[in-house]
């Protein structure tokens, strides 16, 4: 059997991550049962049979707790299979559930136990349960803090909530089979957390609304999902108010407007068609970030495409230096 990383009571005792004082009268809940079974014999059919049973009963359990979940296969993957997968709709509108069948991932998730034992009975390969993110009552927002890219992501975490003055609760912690953690935290009702992978830092994904999380006690190809000792009974905590404004994505920008003459566009127009030779491509792609900062790189990259050809470039030349400039500067080209 493969070993499982080492925990202690809490993330804060770990060292992993900033500390935080005890909160007396910290709010717990029943724990989530933790049942560890050997298959020695029966094959493969009973192992997933037993498996199958053993994930039922945790995501009830979890579901008791006000957490709404789907059934999963070993690859950690929705154990239903889509019922429009032979017939999409024409128009490529997707369904969410709305046709009352099974098989819409996330969007079957329930805390129903009557419709939990139906999802089961129809997933009868299923070893494991993934619990919806960003649905009431706690909006969770699961912080998956992964091994398998090479990163020290508890590090990164750490640097964060160093540059950021904020510190992580304690809260229910799930640890991985790969060795990594899954962190669980609450968000506001009227606030929608967006999934991501590594955009808060190299090694960090975030589970918002659409997501799900593996549930302790999920078998998967790579081994058990498990609660870390002594969190298994705690509800979620609230996610820092410094943290969860590092998940929401920035605010968009109004649609810029082409630049007129005398605007800081028609200046850097003027810097590329001033080039020389050998200054040319420099120049382009000086300007073209300058105008991607400053919100009217879309606006302006016909104007510069065309004084770059004034300068003796193609046009294939000057769109593939803008486009570089624009992926510099975090834009789509």
């Amino acid at each position: 059997m493969t070993s499982r990383p080492q925990a202690t009571q809490g993330m804060n005792r770990s060292g992993s991550l900033p500390a935080t004082p005890p909160v007396t009268g910290a709010s717990r809940l029943p724990a989530l049962p933790i049942f560890e079974q050997v298959y020695e014999h029966g094959g493969m059919a009973t192992i997933d049979r037993q498996a199958t049973t053993l994930a039922l009963a945790h995501a009830l359990s979890a579901a008791e707790r006000g957490l709404a979940v789907i059934p999963l296969s070993r690859t950690k993957l929705p154990a239903l299979r889509s019922p429009h997968r032979d017939d999409p709709d024409p128009a490529g509108r997707p369904c969410h559930s709305e046709c009352g069948r099974f098989g819409h991932g996330v969007y079957d998730a329930s805390t129903d136990p009557v419709r939990i034992r139906e999802l089961f009975a129809a997933a009868p390969r299923a070893t494991g349960y993934g619990i919806a993110c960003g649905l009431p009552p706690y909006h969770l927002i699961g912080v998956d803090l992964d091994t398998k890219s090479g990163t020290d992501s508890s590090a990164a975490l750490r640097e964060l909530a160093l540059r950021h003055l904020f510190t992580i609760p304690e809260t229910v912690v799930v640890l991985t089979p790969s060795g990594g953690r899954h962190l669980w935290l609450t968000g506001p009702p009227d606030t929608v957390v967006p999934n991501s992978a590594g955009r808060l830092a190299p090694g960090i994904d975030i589970r918002g609304a659409g997501g799900y999380l593996v549930g302790p006690g999920s078998r998967t190809d790579h081994g058990v999902y498990t609660a870390a000792p002594g969190t298994a009974g705690l509800a979620p905590a609230s996610c820092p108010p410094s943290l969860l404004r590092l998940l929401l994505p920035p605010p968009r920008a109004p649609h810029p407007t082409r630049p007129a003459a005398g605007d800081h566009g028609q200046g850097l127009v003027q810097f590329v068609l001033a080039a020389h030779e050998g200054q040319r491509n420099t120049r382009l792609f000086w300007a073209a970030c300058r105008a991607y900062e400053n919100g009217i790189g879309p606006a302006l990259a016909d104007p510069l495409v065309a004084a770059a050809r004034d300068t003796g470039l193609t046009e294939r030349e000057a769109r593939a230096t803008i486009a570089s400039a624009a992926r510099l500067t975090g834009h789509r080209p």
